[in-house]
């Protein structure tokens, strides 16, 4: 019997540029490709020849991806990186500025190396026991590596359970989880394959981002086998293994930004989206939907709830007790153009529901099929699923010719109305069967393989209905489900949760997890979307935390038939209408986030460990998050409490944003927590921009002003805000402008800079800085005027003139 050749000898055999080649005499083949100073990437084929497809994730610095589209050997988006390479008998070595790969000629085990300051960490290493399937065990693809004692792992997308992912396990596989236990259920909607290794005592990490579109498993050190070691693997169940090393030396957060600018840029969506938008099954499911609608105009002006989206169930589009994707129920919306109408007239925007299969019985099912725009099985019949209560089929987006069917439907049965956006919904594209074929572009492949791109591509198609139908504006669309690129296209939220505080509590790792792995613009269903109504208290405090997120949505199917909505509580209705003015007041800040995501990969939210890892006190998986680099937001998520506990990160002070109060860091304090009042602490040197100006329902005003705390020791706090009119196209041809506010200090006074560049939406020319309260030193101004000096409330207003 021959023995099996478990370890092949490689070779170099081929440089070209930054691409080279390793080749075994078993045909066996690693292909490296060096694109950047801190990112390499490895492809494995252990028979020399690919067999994954097309990626669509890479699209370095880019806004999209071809729809059919990039071939895996292109490089084009990447620089030619200066590398030194090394060919020893032993191995090969190649070396960037910040990043050493060696490669053992023996079994072709990886080793990774990363510079912090002057020294170089070892911190990866393929496990020395068969890392690679080298076509010995099954056709999967395998991914083993030693796995070192204290790594943190952080990412994976949208995962349940504490925010360190060490020590378990997770099978990225697109699934429709309503109802899920945000702490263990696992799979969930979203396939992002990349995750953030982080070793505290090295103050070193990096981010692997593995390339496929394959169902895959993550084992984070849960699995324990003697015969290997400690270790961690991935494994896919179809594909190449092609994986990218993303160095992070001194922050985690370097190898998320690297990962985002890698996978492209975050939509720059429109302002309206940060506002509250109300949804509910309820209104669309009743047989007067259309009158149960108009019932959400008028509590939202009798309460005075700032809202400026509302996204429209599926219930409209119901024959009978089944929902028909781009079909308009008449009986419940006898006039579609008087309803839509009604809600622009109040500026409320509506997001309407789509999903992307089928009845057996739809309308349209016959023509679509005899079309080919279905995803089909061998004998070219449509390839059935259970969708909802109903048999169907899915479109397949793989075929242009369902690009362009769907793009016709989404302008002709909604966009034609006035219906401002899409909500993507259903589409985990749940294909489990190995006959159902998807066209893939002429090159048709088992569609369940790639269930995944067929999510991406129909978000693609969506956005680019709404662009062709207003190709002035930017479009604004969401989607449950998705995987690595969904930030190109959509807003995205944690999908149908469970009501309960722990919900609340592992909801807010989850959309840490997103931000961490690309996707900032984010949120929850607030409330709880599926079970019971949530108590009065439980829903203040959901409130209170919904408020600080990119997607701010309540939305609900309550067991009882009540609706999650903010007067649903009478006597919190008004504490619950001035939580979301505090979210008005805090858009522009918002805004500007995203504007920093979009411009320069920036996650808006962030572990407290990810924006201080020299504090070895922010490793504990607390219940904190950063709101950008400036404000902490430590919500309350158990019952009873009237107080909040909370840790401040060392090195900096941090100010009470309700009583301008002035705390130092690296220590713990309890601060007071009423419902209206969620804890809210600013970071020393930051700026925060806010609209001061009086807002009501239907009447949006715009006022800018920002707090500012200054440093301690001389030197300059800096900040700003990015303005344009919200919603056009025009700042891609300049019409944008930015707010720069600067506070010099010195031992004895303040220099206030206040400044505008480029073209403002508005000609505001007195701006409000406020500051801490206790900092009473001379003010001075410099390119301005000092107008005003008062304080009240814990803070020092400042007015001045802008010149």
């Amino acid at each position: 019997m021959a023995s099996l050749n478990i370890r092949p000898r490689f070779a170099l055999t081929g440089h070209a540029g930054n691409h080279l080649e390793l080749t075994a005499d078993t045909g066996c083949r690693i292909e490296l490709f060096v694109l950047a100073d801190d990112i390499v990437r490895v492809l494995v084929l252990p028979d020399g020849e690919l067999h994954g497809p097309r990626t669509w994730a890479i699209a370095p610095g880019m806004e999209d991806t071809a729809v059919e589209g990039r071939d895996r050997r292109d490089m084009s988006g990447f620089g030619e990186t200066q590398y030194t390479l090394s060919n020893a008998a032993e191995r090969v070595v190649v070396e960037t500025a910040c990043v050493r790969l060696t490669v053992e000629h023996d079994g072709g085990f990886c080793s990774w190396e990363v510079l912090h300051g002057d020294t170089w960490h070892r911190v990866l290493s393929d496990r020395k026991t068969q890392a690679y399937n080298f076509g010995w065990w099954d056709s999967r693809v395998y991914h083993y590596v030693e796995r070192q004692r204290g790594e943190m792992f952080i990412g994976l997308g949208e995962r349940a359970g504490s925010l360190d992912r060490a020590n378990q396990s997770y099978e990225m596989r697109n699934i429709d989880a309503m109802g899920y236990n945000a702490r263990t259920t696992d799979p969930l909607y979203k396939h992002i394959p990349f995750y953030v290794t982080w070793q505290p005592e090295k103050a070193t990490g990096f981010g692997l981002f593995y390339d496929t579109l394959a169902d895959c498993r993550f084992d984070m050190g849960r699995e324990l086998d003697n015969y290997h070691g400690a270790y961690r693997h991935f494994i896919a169940e179809h594909g190449d293994l092609d994986y990218y090393f993303i160095a992070s030396p001194g922050t985690p957060l370097s190898a998320v930004k690297r990962f985002t600018w890698l996978t492209g840029r975050p939509a720059w969506m429109p302002k309206w989206g940060l506002g509250y938008s109300g949804s509910t099954m309820s209104y669309t499911d009743a047989p007067n939907a259309q009158e149960r609608m108009g019932e959400f105009i008028e509590r939202c002006s009798e309460h005075d709830i700032l809202c400026d989206s509302f996204h429209l169930s599926s219930g409209y589009t119901s024959i009978g007790a089944k929902r028909y994707v781009f079909n308009w129920n008449l009986d419940k919306f006898p006039d579609v153009d008087a309803f839509v109408n009604s809600y622009l007239e109040h500026g409320v925007r509506l997001c309407a529901n789509i999903k992307p299969c089928l009845l057996q019985d739809h309308p349209a099912f016959k023509e679509v099929h005899e079309a080919g725009l279905l995803v089909r099985a061998g004998d070219g019949s449509p390839a059935w699923v259970q969708f909802w209560d109903e048999v169907g089929a899915y479109l397949d987006f793989t075929n242009p010719a369902t690009i362009e069917w769907w793009k016709t439907r989404v302008k002709e049965s909604l966009l034609r109305y006035g219906v401002a956006a899409t909500w993507n919904d259903n589409n985990e594209f749940e294909i489990w069967t190995p006959d159902a074929i998807a066209q893939g572009f002429g090159k048709p492949y088992p569609a369940h393989q790639a269930k995944v791109l067929q999510t991406q591509l129909m978000m693609q198609a969506s956005r680019d209905a709404q662009r062709e139908h207003a190709p002035h504006k930017r479009p604004f669309l969401v989607s449950r489900s998705g995987g690595v690129g969904m930030h190109r296209y959509v807003q995205t939220w944690s999908g149908d949760n469970y009501t309960s505080w722990e919900t609340l509590r592992f909801n807010l790792k989850m959309g840490l997890g997103l931000a961490m792995s690309g996707v900032s613009n984010s949120g929850h269903d607030i409330g709880g979307f599926s079970g019971p109504a949530p108590e009065p208290e439980l829903f203040a405090r959901w409130v209170a935390f919904g408020i600080f997120l990119p997607r701010f949505s309540i939305h609900s199917w309550n067991d009882d038939g009540s609706v999650n909505e903010p007067w649903m509580y009478p006597d919190l209705t008004r504490q619950v209408a001035d939580l979301i003015k505090l979210r008005y007041r805090l858009i522009p800040y918002l805004y500007e986030l995203l504007w920093q995501s979009h411009s320069a990969y920036e996650p808006v939210l962030r572990p407290l460990f990810a924006e201080f890892p020299g504090d070895p006190n922010c490793l504990a998986d607390g219940d904190d998050m950063m709101l950008g680099a400036s404000l902490l937001v430590a919500p309350v998520v158990e019952p009873g409490q009237s107080t909040r506990e909370v840790y401040l990160p060392s090195g900096q002070r941090w100010v009470s944003w309700w009583s301008g109060k002035v705390f130092d860091g690296g220590r713990t304090v309890r601060l007071p927590a009423p419902f209206e009042q969620p804890v809210m602490l600013i970071r020393e040197g930051s700026v925060i921009a806010l609209n001061v100006a009086e807002q009501h329902f239907g009447r949006p005003a715009d006022e800018r002003a920002f707090i500012v705390v200054p440093l301690t020791a001389p030197g300059v706090a800096r900040g700003g805000c990015v303005e344009d009119d919200g919603e056009s196209e025009a700042w891609r041809s300049g019409a944008q402008g930015r707010w720069n506010v600067s506070i010099e200090t010195t031992e004895q006074s303040l220099l206030v800079s206040v400044t505008r560049e480029g073209r403002m939406p508005d000609a505001q020319s007195q701006v409000k800085l406020l500051i801490p309260a206790g900092d009473m030193r001379p003010v001075a101004c410099a390119g301005g005027e000092l107008m005003g000096d008062e304080t009240s409330a814990g803070w020092r207003n400042l007015t001045v003139r802008v010149i």
